[in-house]
């Protein structure tokens, strides 16, 4: 009989459900090592394309922020595409801020970022009219609609006409009675950076006895410090007293952050003592990041000597000892007149409105004022004379260092060498540039300045010509600089953008007068439109039926039907650019 083997017929399949299980063990392994590496990677191209969204957000931002800076064109919406991929910019005007929201976009993973601009203070223009010495003098039935303030003479015919107050003050002489200080300082004296360091004094003696006028300092500022008061006190035992003679404020608007000459006005003109010790005091407040800097010399100044401390509290010597600050000090000058050029109490220059409006001067003659007339003597008038200090001298509201700043802005720009010659037809844009001949503005043609100008020569803006703010300035103001005279003649027209709150400063450091230059600094017989003129150094003319909504200079003559128009908004025009305004940032950062 045959012996037969058993074969088993389930053998290996412990080893195949151990090599199934191995399997399952390792996908499990290499799942668990899969998985989490897939979504950290994907996790990163996410945070990698957020992160490209907020980048494209943000040089959305910034273009924008420079356009608006530097007054290049913009619209109210921009896309900019980088890389494939693009972000969008609204802008939205609301008054003098600026809201600007830019969204990313990158494989649609959105970012946005927003900023908020605020229009720095510019110059404040609180009178229709501010001369100097040279005075006005209207003509005709010529007239300002705003108040009037001179350092020299008012005189005006039976026909003309000031609406508000008109205030004639007493002059300061010429040349300082007492100064330090030429070309660069030596030393850089910083104070108002803290409370040992808040104020700065100068001591002095006077060397005639006439009434105290003006002061002036070399000075610069570092960000935006506050207004300093400035003030003349007495000595005591070697160091500034406590009795004011005189106060005035130091205008944060006027300094820049380059040296200048900053004029200080004061509010009474007291009667200093010949050879008597009396201090100079800016008294600051404190900010350890915006604070001022005054020039100094070593021994410059024979009658007095520099401290740096605090006004009631210590003062100390300076580093090094014995310096001198910059300044100047004026005394003296003509005393104020407001007089009727007819000489006749029948033909008497009008002044204020409605019972309102006073006439303030040392002598007022031949006057008709709706209000008082404060005067120490006077003949002529329909009142007599109300007793009063006499009004002091006040500074001008634009500083050299202001003109310095625009003329730095644009000459930051591009320089075009010569004349420039716009055509007598079309449009075109310029700015901010620096030209080194004259500006000629002819014909129908309209030119929008896009920036600020600096023109070495002169200025012609003749026809129906025009010269406009682009609207990238919306309700702010733009400045034109001149070393040379204005003339517009015709219907040309000098305009801001057309928003209210927006004007074309127009500045000339020319000194010229009809008597001696054949031209003044500023001839006006068009229709000037929303345009601030200032002439600090010489003399504007206006004539026939011109007209202007501000007017500054050292002389001024209003002949046949002109007017000043003056408006509100312009005791605090601010610029969109430059050293007195510039846009501030609110708040820039990402939002919902």
């Amino acid at each position: 009989m045959k012996n037969f083997k058993k074969i088993k017929k389930n053998g290996g399949a412990a080893m195949l459900i151990a090599v199934i299980f191995f399997i399952f063990i390792s996908l499990a392994v290499i799942s668990g090592l899969v998985v989490p590496t897939i979504r950290d990677f994907k996790i990163s191209n996410e945070s990698l394309n957020s992160k490209k969204s907020y980048f494209l957000a943000e040089s959305g931002i910034e273009d924008a922020f420079y356009r608006i800076l530097t007054n290049k064109p913009i619209g109210s919406s921009e896309t900019i595409t980088l890389d494939s991929n693009s972000t969008t910019t609204e802008i939205t005007a609301n008054g003098n801020e600026r809201e600007i929201i830019s969204l990313g976009d990158v494989l649609n993973y959105n970012r946005k970022v927003g900023l908020t601009l605020t229009a720095g203070t510019g110059v404040s223009f609180n009178y229709g009219v501010q001369v100097g010495q040279g005075g006005i003098d209207l003509q005709g039935s010529s007239g300002v609609n705003g108040n009037v303030y001179a350092n020299g003479p008012i005189t005006g015919s039976t026909s003309s006409f000031i609406s508000g107050t008109a205030i004639s003050g007493n002059s300061p002489a010429l040349i300082s009675d007492q100064s330090n200080g030429s070309g660069a300082p030596g030393y850089d004296v910083v104070f108002g950076n803290a409370n040992g360091t808040q104020d700065v004094a100068q001591s002095f003696q006077t060397e005639s006895v006439t009434p105290l006028n003006k002061v002036s300092f070399y000075i610069k500022k570092v960000s935006t410090p506050s207004n300093a008061l400035v003030k003349i006190v007495n000595d005591s035992n070697g160091s500034p007293g406590t009795v004011v003679y005189a106060s005035g404020t130091l205008n944060k608007d006027s300094v820049t952050t380059s040296y200048g000459w900053i004029d200080v006005s004061f509010t009474t003109n007291p009667m200093l003592t010949k050879d008597t010790t009396y201090w100079l005091v800016i008294d600051a407040s404190t900010s350890s990041s915006k604070y001022y800097t005054i020039g100094a010399s070593s021994g410059g100044y024979d009658n007095g000597v520099g401290k740096i401390g605090q006004q009631g509290g210590t003062w100390n010597n300076t580093t090094p000892p014995g310096l001198d600050y910059f300044f100047k000090i004026y005394f003296g000058g003509f005393t104020g007149l407001i007089q009727g050029s007819s000489l006749s109490q029948w033909n008497q220059l009008s002044v204020g409105t409605s019972g309102s409006g006073t006439a303030q001067a040392h002598t007022v003659n031949y006057t008709e004022a709706t209000g008082l007339i404060y005067c120490q003597s006077g003949t002529g008038n329909n009142k007599s004379c109300t007793a009063q200090s006499d009004p002091a001298y006040i500074s001008y509201p634009i500083s050299d260092a202001n003109i310095t700043g625009w003329k730095s802005e644009a000459e930051a720009g591009e320089t075009y060498s010569g004349t420039y010659n716009t055509p007598g037809y079309g449009t075109s844009t310029l700015g901010p540039k620096k030209i080194t001949g004259n500006l000629n503005v002819t014909g129908s043609h309209i030119l929008y300045v896009t920036g600020t100008l600096w023109v070495q020569g002169n200025i012609t803006v003749s026809g129906s010509a025009k010269i406009v703010l682009y609207s990238s300035y919306g309700n702010t103001s733009g400045v034109i600089v001149s070393d040379g005279w204005l003339d517009l003649e015709g219907s040309g027209q000098l305009n801001g953008t057309g928003q209210q709150g927006s004007y074309l400063l127009f500045a000339t450091t020319s000194n010229c007068d009809i008597s001696f230059c054949a031209h003044n600094a500023i001839d006006i017989s068009g229709a000037a439109g929303s345009v601030v003129l200032n002439a600090q150094n010489g003399t504007i003319s206006f004539s026939g039926s011109a007209s202007s909504k501000e007017a500054v200079a050292h002389k001024m003559v209003l002949t046949g039907a002109t007017t000043i128009n003056y408006e509100s908004g312009l005791a605090n025009m601010n610029f969109a650019s430059g050293p007195t305004g510039g846009w501030q940032v609110g708040s820039w950062g990402e939002t919902e």
